[in-house]
C-alpha cells in the first residue's frame, strides 16, 4: 500500500474534494488541516510545502510523488487504479 499524506486547508473545497477522492476510493491517508495544526506543525509544514516547490493546498504526497492541487486523474496514476 502507498503511504498517502495530505495538508489542506479546512475551508478550502478543493481540499474536501480531495479528501472524499481517496475515502471513496478507499485508499487510507493521513491529513492535517494546515490552519488549524500548531504553530510547530505548520513550520513543519511550510518547510516540506516549500522545499517541494509547491505553491497552494491541497498538498498531496503519494509515497515520494507531489501533487499539488485537486488532480484526480493524476493521483489515480501515482496509485495505479
Amino acid at each position: 500500500m502507498k503511504n498517502v499524506r495530505i495538508y489542506t486547508l479546512s475551508t478550502c473545497p478543493w481540499c474536501r474534494k480531495t479528501k472524499n477522492f481517496f475515502t471513496e476510493h478507499k485508499i487510507p491517508f493521513t491529513f492535517i488541516d494546515y490552519d488549524l495544526a500548531d504553530e510547530a506543525t505548520q513550520n513543519r509544514i511550510s518547510q516540506e510545502v516549500d522545499a517541494a516547490g509547491a505553491t497552494g493546498f491541497p498538498f498531496v504526497r503519494i509515497n515520494d510523488e507531489v501533487i499539488i492541487g485537486y488532480q484526480p486523474e493524476r493521483y489515480s496514476k501515482a496509485l495505479g487504479i
